[in-house]
């Protein structure tokens, strides 16, 4: 008998490949904001209560870095307060709940991969918006708080990865963060670690789902024109304190992957993940 899971969000770049790249064992209902706004706590529970899904997948989010500093109220609504009915309202039901976390709630102030057990400290409203919403989600007592950072592919090209690819096979001027460290995470191979925990009795909580390896935002450039073909590519090294940005961004944020191999899944690693993000490119 397939587990009737529930895609939240599924009109964004997570949502809509995780509504169409889970396997099998999923019989998949999908709700959009506009079909379910999230921070409506009693159509929430009338939503999941009335669905009775065996797991909620939410991909909703407010996403904005900068936005969040002018607006922390819609942050917290929508990243924090949502996640706390929506596990709630899986814990009445005995629900999987799955929420997407960032590595935004480190700050950024180390030189080696995160991994789960080290304390956050969260810079920004943001940062603290999804904190919260990690905490919260704990109110489902199974629950997987996945971290995925520098999100890129899936159905929708809105990630700064697709952006530069887009720019390098222009020939434009590609400005890349040289002192901003990440470990990228690519949307299937999310998809795929999300169905793995899924499919195992693994224990709840908090999991880095990001691609192994790290790399400044300058390296994901200069592999991308290498993958590309374009070895001429300008890429232009920019640090992050001269881009005028609102909200603070960790400089170092990679993160280790180490407990999600050992409980379930691989995540390959980010050269891997790019060169099948520019082959599906290309093919499509």
């Amino acid at each position: 008998m397939k587990r009737l899971t529930l895609v939240l969000g599924a009109a964004g770049q997570l949502g809509e490949a995780m509504a169409t790249g889970l396997g099998p064992a999923d019989e998949i209902v999908t709700r959009a904001r506009h079909e379910l706004d999230l921070t409506e706590p009693d159509a929430v529970r009338d939503a999941v209560a009335g669905l009775c899904p065996d797991v909620i997948i939410n991909c909703a989010a407010y996403t904005s870095v900068d936005g969040a500093q002018s607006a922390p109220a819609d942050a917290l609504a929508a990243n924090a307060w949502a996640v706390q009915t929506l596990a709630r309202a899986a814990a009445e039901i005995e629900a999987v709940l799955v929420q997407f976390s960032t590595d935004f709630v480190f700050d950024g102030e180390t030189d080696r991969p995160y991994v789960e057990q080290d304390p956050p400290n969260p810079r920004g409203a943001y940062a603290v918006s999804k904190l919260l919403g990690e905490w919260l989600a704990a109110d489902a007592p199974r629950h997987y708080v996945l971290r995925v950072e520098s999100l890129f592919g899936g159905p929708r090209a809105r990630s700064s990865v697709d952006r530069i690819c887009d720019s390098i096979l222009a020939g434009a001027e590609v400005r890349t963060f040289v002192d901003r460290t990440v470990s990228p995470s690519y949307v299937h191979d999310v998809v795929a670690a999300t169905s793995a925990l899924l499919d195992r009795p693994v224990p709840s909580g908090v999991y880095h789902c990001v691609n192994t390896g790290w790399t400044t935002w300058t390296g994901v450039g200069r592999e991308l024109a290498r993958l590309l073909g374009r070895p001429d590519a300008r890429i232009v090294e920019v640090p992050m304190d001269q881009a005028g940005l609102l909200a603070p961004r960790p400089k170092f944020a990679a993160l280790d992957n180490a407990k999600l191999r050992h409980a379930a899944f691989e995540m390959p690693t980010w050269q891997d993940a790019l060169a099948r993000y520019v082959k599906q490119r290309r093919d499509t």
